[in-house]
């Protein structure tokens, strides 16, 4: 785990990544962010039709679920002691490259692009990350990530 107790320590970690622990998304988190959404599209949630009809073979996460599994995964990576703040700020970019087959481990990636002044104790982090399923070739999303923090 990389700490970051000051914007200069941000500042100084600009250019490098740190990749996360695994996450396992299986079939029950799956439905259950179906239910939350509303999005109970057969590819997500119906394991015998996914298995016949898709090319995948078997059911696949929302890619807005693999999206809202960022902040579980960058925690795994990063701490702030001293921060008084932070807010996800937006996302400038978001792609879902490629399929997260039920039961799939994934792992985020995160670099630091760049750290923005806003004011005294305050910036703007631009993060690019990706999230690939443990072995793919391939990232199965890759964001451009804005987190706001003060210190």
């Amino acid at each position: 785990m990389v700490a970051f107790d000051s914007l200069d320590a941000l500042r100084a970690f600009v250019g490098q990544s740190v990749t996360s622990e695994a996450i396992v998304i299986d079939q029950p988190t799956i439905n259950g962010f179906a239910d939350v959404t509303g999005d109970h599209q057969w590819i997500h949630v119906d394991p015998v039709r996914a298995a016949a009809e898709s090319p995948y073979k078997t059911t696949i996460a929302h890619g807005f679920l693999t999206l809202s599994l960022l902040p579980a995964s960058y925690n795994t990576c990063f701490s702030f002691p001293n921060r008084k703040m932070a807010v996800n700020y937006g996302l400038d970019r978001v792609r879902f490259t490629g399929p997260v087959p039920s039961g799939s481990p994934v792992r985020g990636s995160f670099t630091l692009e760049k750290v923005d002044d806003l004011g005294p104790g305050e910036a703007r982090c631009t993060w690019k990350a990706e999230v690939r399923v443990v072995g793919a070739e391939r990232p199965a999303l890759v964001a451009l990530w804005l987190v706001q923090i003060r210190y």
